[in-house]
C-alpha cells in the first residue's frame, strides 16, 4: 500500500541528574564536593533515505523517543549521554509541525534535528562558593523536547502524466518503462502514483509518475485529485494526455477542466512545461479527436498509440529534452534560498498571572529552572527562591497581590511563596 501521509510524535532523551557527593579519602581533609554531572538526552533526527519509497513504516509505529542520559556520579564522573535516533523517510518528504514546515529533505541524507535532548544536571560541584563549602544540592536533568510531527512525501520525478480516468495514462507508463500498474477498462484503475524509468539511450533516461485520473473538482477534494496532486508538483515537465476515444468536443472539455484543476490546486503546475498528447490513435474516431485538440490548444500536439507504439517514442524523446532544458535553466537561475536560522536562546522574559487561586509564572527559561531544579529539598528551594529574584518574577508576583503562603506554579512544579 502506498502511504504518503502520517503523524508521529517524537521526544528527545532526558538529561541525567547531576549528584550530590564529597570527596573522601583518607589523608585527605576538607576534600570538598564532587558530585558529577548527568549526560545530556539524545537527540530525535529526521533523515532522507534514498532507499526507502512510502511513509508505510509509520502506519503502526508512531511514536519515537531518544535515549536518557545517564546521572552522574562522584569523584567527578560524568553520566554517559543518551543515543541520538534517526527516522528515516523517502527522499522528498516534508516536515511539518502545526502548520509549519520545518524541513524539505529532498536530498539522499539530508538530516534534520526534530527533538533536541535534555541538558544534564550539574552536580553540587558547581554550587560551592566561598561562603557555602559544601552543598548539598545538585541540578536534574533537563526534560527533552517533545513534538507531534506531520509527514508529506512528494515523489521526486522529472516528468508527470495528467489527464481525466481512462486516458491511457498507466498504459503509456507500462509501455515506456519497466513499471507494471494496473490496467483496466473502468475508471480510476490507478488508486495510487505509479513511478517508472523511461529509457531514451545507452546514458539517457528520465523518471515519470503517472497520478490517478482528475475529475472536475479534484482540487477540491473530488475523486483522488487532492491526495497525489501534490505529487506532479516536483516535476520539470508535465504531459497532459487527451482521451483520444472521446468525441472532440469532449475532449477539448477534458484540456479545459484538467487545466483548471491544476490552476486551482497550484498555479505554479500551469508555469511549467506542458507537453500535450492525444491517446488511443489506432481508434478510427481518434483522428478527429487530436484535430480538435490541436485547434483549441494552438500548438504542437503529439499523437500516439500506447498499444501499437505509434508516436511514443516522438513524444518521450521530447520529454526528454524538456526535461534537459528545465535541468540547466535550474542551474542557471539562482534558485530561492531559504534560510533556517538557529533555534532563539531560551526567553528570560517572565510573565505572571492569577490562575484560581494560585500565581503562575510563565518563560521558557525560568520554566526550564523550575523543571532542573529539586524542589523536594531545603537547598533547591533556596536555589529557585533566588532564581526568580534574578529573573525579576519576586517582583511581579508582589505587584500582581502574591502574599507569603500562595501558591505559585511554574511549568510542573509548585512552591509555596
Amino acid at each position: 500500500m502506498f502511504i504518503d501521509q502520517a503523524r508521529v510524535t517524537v521526544r528527545g532523551g532526558n538529561g541525567g541528574n547531576g549528584v550530590v557527593s564529597f570527596r573522601r579519602e583518607k589523608y585527605v581533609p576538607r576534600g570538598g564536593p564532587d558530585g558529577g554531572d548527568g549526560g545530556r538526552g539524545g537527540s530525535v533526527f529526521v533523515r532522507a533515505d534514498a532507499g526507502r519509497t512510502t511513509l508505510a513504516d509509520f502506519r503502526h509505529r508512531k511514536r519515537f523517543a531518544a535515549g536518557n542520559g545517564g546521572n552522574g556520579a562522584g569523584q567527578n564522573c560524568h553520566g554517559k549521554a543518551g543515543a541520538d535516533i534517526d527516522i528515516h523517510v523517502p527522499r522528498g518528504t516534508l516536515v511539518y509541525e502545526a502548520g509549519k514546515l520545518l524541513a524539505d529533505l529532498d536530498r539522499d541524507g539530508q538530516r534534520i534535528c526534530v527533538a533536541r535532548g535534555g541538558r544534564g544536571g550539574l552536580g553540587n560541584q558547581h554550587f560551592a562558593t566561598a561562603v557555602k563549602q559544601a552543598p548539598r544540592f545538585a541540578q536534574r536533568g533537563e526534560p527533552g523536547e517533545e513534538r507531534e510531527l506531520e509527514l508529506q512525501l512528494k515523489l521526486l520525478a522529472d516528468a508527470g502524466i495528467v489527464g481525466a480516468p481512462n486516458a491511457g495514462k498507466s498504459t503509456l507508463l507500462a509501455a515506456v518503462s519497466a513499471a507494471r500498474p494496473k490496467i483496466a477498462d473502468y475508471p480510476f484503475t490507478t488508486l495510487e502514483p505509479q513511478l517508472g524509468v523511461v529509457p531514451i539511450d545507452v546514458d539517457a533516461s528520465f523518471v515519470l509518475v503517472d497520478v490517478p485520473g482528475l475529475i472536475e473538482g479534484a482540487s477540491k477534494g473530488a475523486g483522488l485529485g487532492d491526495r497525489f496532486l501534490r505529487h506532479v508538483e516536483r516535476t520539470r515537465v508535465l504531459i497532459h494526455l487527451v482521451d483520444g476515444a472521446v468525441s472532440p468536443s469532449e475532449a477539448v472539455e477534458q484540456l479545459t477542466m484538467i487545466e483548471h484543476e491544476l490552476r486551482e490546486w497550484n498555479a505554479r503546475l500551469l508555469r511549467l512545461r506542458r507537453i500535450v498528447a492525444v491517446s488511443k490513435q489506432d481508434l478510427p474516431s481518434a483522428c478527429a479527436t487530436l484535430s480538435a485538440v490541436r485547434k483549441a490548444t494552438g500548438a504542437h500536439v503529439y499523437g500516439i498509440s500506447a498499444a501499437t507504439g505509434a508516436g511514443v517514442r516522438e513524444l518521450m524523446g521530447a520529454v526528454y529534452n524538456a526535461v534537459r532544458q528545465a535541468q540547466k535553466d535550474e542551474r542557471e537561475s539562482s534558485g530561492e534560498v531559504v534560510l533556517r536560522p538557529r533555534p532563539k536562546p531560551a526567553d528570560a522574559t517572565v510573565l505572571v498571572r492569577k490562575e484560581g487561586r494560585a500565581f503562575r509564572v510563565s518563560g521558557s527559561k525560568i520554566e526550564r529552572v523550575a523543571a532542573m531544579t529539586d524542589l523536594d529539598s531545603d537547598e533547591g528551594q533556596v536555589y529557585f527562591r533566588r532564581a526568580l529574584v534574578r529573573m525579576g518574577a519576586s517582583r511581579k508576583l508582589e505587584k500582581a497581590g502574591a502574599k507569603p503562603g500562595a501558591r505559585v506554579r511554574v511549568g510542573e512544579s509548585e512552591i509555596v511563596w
